[in-house]
């Protein structure tokens, strides 16, 4: 099972070396890791070199310096840059990993024989936990048919069907609705674990992610139904009340400003209907607990 990795990387010189350390120490190494250097001002580039020098899968492409990267576009588009560079290789899957993750040294190699018992799996990952202080962790709850965004695995064949990632925030949304819709399975697996150094949302604030999760939402045609109740639960998380209502914004003045979707209309039947699913396996889960 042979696969490549691309990290598009800015400024993580504080936990590069984490990302860096677990992949040199995977038992089934990639046969190419590109690592894409977008415009890094920190030691970032530093100390991903001195681990080219023992590891020859190892690469390093660098794109010119820019602004304050920002979610979702930026990132695909450095992403974009080192799929450039695999192109002509021989390989069965393809991952997208962000550079402040660790994880154990079987963590690839489990989770590609995943992908190898069900040949409909299109799109997986292991789980997630953040800290906010580096001590106490908290796993990261997901959709069942949800991969994180940090580090997703995606069979050729399917990335190839869906046209790759898009380029637009939602992308991580946008390429398991697309799998779904085009017959694969997507999905993530709670035995493997990953450490998540960097919370989301804390590059651009809780308020910003909300907003933008919000702007999300609307532009991968989910069902309004489910968005009252994902704006209803957010407001009892923090930042209580203008989280929900940083959501519910996002939402709105994207719909008002008549943004495009970035799914057909057929997509987004089924992106409703894997929410339909996540609304009923929840009410049951609360009968079952009472």
């Amino acid at each position: 099972m042979k696969y490549v990795v691309i990290s598009p990387v800015k400024d993580e010189e504080k936990y590069v070396q984490l990302t860096l350390q677990s992949m040199v120490g995977q038992s089934m190494k990639p046969i190419r890791w590109v690592i894409v250097d977008d415009g890094s001002s920190d030691k970032t580039r530093e100390i991903v070199g001195s681990y080219m020098k023992d590891h020859g899968f190892i690469r390093v492409v660098e794109r010119s310096r820019g602004q304050t990267r920002q979610p979702g576009s930026a990132v695909v588009r450095a992403f974009n840059q080192g799929y450039e560079a695999v192109r002509g290789l021989d390989y069965e899957f393809i991952v997208k990993l962000d550079c402040d993750l660790s994880f154990e040294p079987d963590y690839f190699q489990r989770l590609l024989e995943k992908f190898k018992a069900d040949p409909r799996l299109g799109i997986a990952s292991g789980v997630y936990s953040e800290s906010l202080d580096g001590v106490s962790w908290k796993e990261v709850t997901m959709p069942p048919y949800h991969a994180c965004g940090a580090s997703k695995v995606v069979r050729r064949a399917c990335f190839e069907q869906i046209d790759g990632f898009v380029t637009a925030r939602g992308w991580d949304t946008v390429d398991e609705i697309r799998a779904t819709a085009a017959g694969w399975r997507t999905s993530h697996f709670d035995e493997l674990k990953m450490k998540h150094w960097k919370p989301e949302g804390s590059g651009i604030g809780s308020l910003r992610t909300n907003f933008m999760h919000g702007e999300i939402y609307y532009r991968t045609g989910g069902s309004r139904t489910f968005f009252v109740l994902k704006v209803l639960h957010r407001l009892t998380r923090r930042p209580f009340l203008i989280g929900g209502l940083a959501l519910f914004w996002g939402y709105l003045r994207t719909m008002i400003g008549r943004q495009g979707r970035l799914v057909t209309p057929g997509e987004a039947r089924c992106y409703q209907a894997l929410l339909r699913e996540r609304m009923t396996g929840n009410v049951k889960g609360l009968l079952q607990a009472n």
